[in-house]
């Protein structure tokens, strides 16, 4: 049995999907309302002390995913930000211990990491410097996942943190630059971008839940990066879309000498809890045709 915070977050019900399919029982916690849910669902505020009254004793795991979850909902808010996702998680991790929890699961971020620079790659040991962050949501991040080691240490449960690549996926709204790219592509005849040598290891929300999924079971305290294969740089992605849709765009590039290239090695999760991103760039554009 494991409790999912988030449930009805964009990641959230991908893992429900999942967890039905495998079999896994669940029961998912979200403060929005859910009308006519068809599993064990609560409304609940992680920042509540009544999040205890909807974690059974002994569940094998609580993933975490309820945060405020994107830079513009925390940028300028650093109280409301930090309320949620850093005393939020805290409560929460008091709960654990109480209910005697076996894992936690912390949906964490690649906005953790600072400077890339020219495009190195990182992973999980890569020092990162806290005066490099500017954003109230990578920091927030950042400082829980410090106290969830800091619990670890002082004998918490075991502790998987997850840092997200840049997810995308069918969806209405909130879109990284894969949707919006091939919203634009497929509705419009030009696009404009930064530079098209602006690249990120963008990952499908399934491969996500599928290593959400991986996860579960893993004992003691482990940081991994879950972020796609390669580096997709923004005019791979023009091409792709180009391609899908059979349309040549007017492109309009507004700054080609400023290049941001963000790449964080996925190594460590393919050799300790064998995953692997299976969906390649191209048919992940194409699950995202009806809301385009």
């Amino acid at each position: 049995m494991i409790v999912i915070t988030g449930s009805e977050s964009f990641v959230g019900k991908e893992l429900i999907s999942q967890c039905k399919k495998n079999g896994i029982k669940f029961i998912g916690l979200d403060m929005l309302d859910k009308e006519n849910p068809d599993y064990e669902f609560h409304k609940v505020d992680i920042k509540s002390s009544k999040i205890a009254d909807y974690i059974p004793e002994n569940v094998d795991a609580v993933i975490h995913l309820a945060a405020l979850s994107r830079d513009a909902d925390c940028k300028g808010k650093a109280y409301e930000c930090f309320e949620t996702n850093v005393m939020g998680t805290l409560n929460l991790i008091n709960v654990c211990k109480a209910k005697n929890v076996g894992q936690l699961i912390f949906a964490s971020s690649e906005w953790v990491y600072d400077k890339f620079e020219n495009g190195q790659e990182k992973n999980e040991d890569s020092l990162i410097d806290a005066y490099n962050h500017t954003s109230e949501y990578a920091f927030s991040k950042l400082v829980t996942e410090i106290n969830l080691r800091q619990q670890y240490e002082l004998g918490f449960c075991s502790v998987t943190i997850l840092r997200f690549g840049i997810i995308y996926g069918p969806r209405k709204n909130n879109w990284s630059a894969v949707e919006s790219i091939a919203s634009t592509i497929k509705n419009k005849n030009e696009i404009t971008v930064g530079s098209l040598e602006n690249a990120r290891r963008f990952i499908h929300v399934s491969d996500i839940t599928t290593g959400i999924i991986k996860s579960i079971g893993l004992r003691g305290f482990n940081i991994l990066n879950l972020t796609g294969n390669n580096l997709i740089t923004m005019r791979n992605l023009i091409d792709e879309c180009e391609k899908i849709y059979g349309k040549k765009t007017t492109i309009m590039e507004k700054d080609h000498s400023t290049i941001s290239i963000r790449n964080p090695s996925n190594q460590r999760a393919k050799q300790l809890i064998n995953w692997e991103p299976k969906i390649s760039i191209g048919d992940g554009i194409r699950t995202l045709d009806k809301f385009l």
